[in-house]
């Protein structure tokens, strides 16, 4: 197992500082039994590796079910694989990235490549889409904006996630309960009366009206909530998924939105949560750490809130504090194996085997 020291991920004052402050802090274990499903993989031999995941059964806690890495699917467990990817023509990092939900730079990162680098057809890149699943519903979708990923829950299990697209810094998507009130196929933008404003601030042509079509930003699904003028929708610019660049909306691949769509209906409930840090336990006991950036600037010290999870699952004496400090500072949304006795990449190459 290749390991690495972190390097080009800036500086985050008083870290080391924080880690110490809460070492007190540590204290009872407090684990849920989770929910178990199977990964499904669908190979294309033309376009490379498909990945999907299809949680379909409820098995007993410390079982894991499983094809390649991926782990139990209750909260605080790991969705995705680990695997390989063909690249066709014209594709590039930020593409893929946006398909699979991994940045691009660490994308580029974990395949020793430049950030700007011009991908070839038929070169293979390791991907690995692993996110943590942040809570769990009996039934519905909760959407984890700095994780920018969507989780499709049915009777208490998860049944799919797919990477979305979220509102930028200075357009947010809205946190809290919401209910899906609308189900339309082929929808007409009706542009909502703050998105003319900006568009008229900046010398464009107001746009009343978008009817169905490949000029619709909605793409071929919307599903309306109950927060206002926010819906989840497919897109005609797949690169942009995975991305902070709507107007608050939740925007979805078009091959993802039509998974999702006949899934939903009206009157299922969701939760829009912030949670910028994740950490999960493995089947065999092993600790799992997913950060991303606080992207809206909500959270503060990020350390504080690691003591936090470490806490509630009485891991303090398993977790590799230097490493953990690692992935925090790095922020880069890739999950990594934090346990004492384990150590991986996180930046450029690098030594040793623990």
């Amino acid at each position: 197992m290749l390991a690495t020291r972190l390097t080009g991920c800036g500086n985050l004052s008083g870290d080391c500082e924080s880690f110490d402050r809460a070492r007190p802090l540590w204290g009872a274990f407090a684990r849920k039994n989770p929910r178990y499903g199977w990964l499904e993989i669908r190979r294309n031999i033309s376009g490379g590796l498909q990945v999907r995941t299809m949680f379909a059964a409820c098995l007993t806690a410390g079982v894991v079910v499983a094809v390649l890495t991926a782990h139990a699917a209750g909260p605080g467990r790991i969705v995705g694989t680990e695997s390989e990817y063909v690249v066709r023509q014209g594709e590039t990092l930020a593409s893929i990235g946006s398909r699979f939900g991994i940045d691009p730079a660490a994308l580029a990162r974990m395949n020793s490549l430049g950030s700007n680098v011009r991908l070839k057809p038929a070169h293979v890149l390791r991907v690995d889409s692993r996110h943590v699943v942040p809570e769990v519903l009996e039934e519905g979708l909760v959407i984890n904006v700095p994780q920018r990923m969507l989780f499709l829950f049915n009777e208490g299990a998860l049944v799919a996630s797919y990477p979305v697209g979220l509102g930028r810094p200075d357009w947010p998507t809205p946190t809290g309960l919401f209910s899906v009130i609308a189900r339309e196929v082929d929808p007409v933008w009706d542009v909502p009366p703050s998105i003319q404003e900006e568009m008229r601030r900046e010398g464009k042509e107001v746009i009343i009206r978008i009817p169905p079509g490949p000029k619709n930003p909605l793409g071929r699904h919307w599903i309306g909530t109950t927060q206002e003028n926010i819906g989840v929708h497919g897109t005609i610019a797949p690169s942009s998924v995975y991305r902070f660049q709507t107007h608050g909306c939740i925007r979805l691949h078009p091959d993802d939105v039509a998974d999702l769509f006949p899934r939903v209906t009206v009157g299922t409930p969701g939760e829009i949560i912030y949670e910028p840090l994740l950490l999960a336990r493995g089947p065999e006991g092993e600790l799992y750490l997913e950060v991303h950036q606080d992207v809206y600037n909500r959270v503060g010290d990020l350390s504080l809130i690691l003591y936090d999870a470490v806490e509630r699952i009485g891991a303090a004496d398993e977790i590799d504090w230097d490493l953990a400090r690692d992935v925090v500072r790095a922020r880069n949304g890739v999950v990594y194996e934090v346990s004492r006795l384990h150590r991986r990449v996180i930046g450029d190459s690098q030594s040793d085997d623990w």
